[in-house]
């Protein structure tokens, strides 16, 4: 049955199936099979999953992966799977990913990195992750960022100062 010619069958047989029959669906031709696997699959053998061809299976396994084991999704090809990464890696390791391409995900690191490490990206090019920057960073920041080229920016550092205690 894990051989059947209708994905259908291997879909219930994924969802069903006693989990040592989930490793040898893991490679199923069919992206649901596979998604539905790697929902099911024990943690330890997950990461035998990250490098499947569908961003979707892998976005599956991110979501379930142990947090301390995310790091080789880091630099996935897909935006979604890296997003998911963003929100669930250790606040630690976020400077591994402060940089990526995606100011999407970039914007997330904003929010969660250490506020120690938030000035290396207070030079953000977009001007969405300087403003996440000026709503988290502490009064020495803030007063740099006052001569941002963006007003929501300088804006909300502005606003920030104000509401600090002296």
């Amino acid at each position: 049955m894990l051989t059947d010619p209708d994905e259908a069958v291997r879909r219930v047989l994924a969802y069903r199936a006693p989990l040592e029959w989930l490793l040898e669906l893991s490679n199923d031709t069919d992206r649901e099979v596979r998604i539905t696997v790697a929902d099911r699959l024990p943690e330890q053998q997950l990461e035998l999953m990250v490098k499947d061809p569908d961003y979707l299976v892998r976005v599956y396994v991110a979501k379930r992966l142990p947090a301390g084991r995310l790091f080789r999704l880091v630099s996935d090809p897909d935006n979604e799977v890296r997003r998911t990464v963003a929100e669930r890696i250790p606040a630690v390791s976020l400077g591994l990913i402060a940089n990526d391409a995606e100011t999407g995900i970039r914007r997330i690191v904003a929010q969660q990195i250490d506020v120690a490490d938030l000035e290396m990206m207070s030079k953000d090019d977009d001007w969405t992750v300087r403003y996440e920057v000026a709503l988290r960073a502490k009064p020495d920041l803030l007063q740099q960022m006052l001569e941002d080229a963006e007003e929501e920016v300088r804006l909300a550092a502005r606003q920030r100062l104000e509401a600090s205690p002296a």
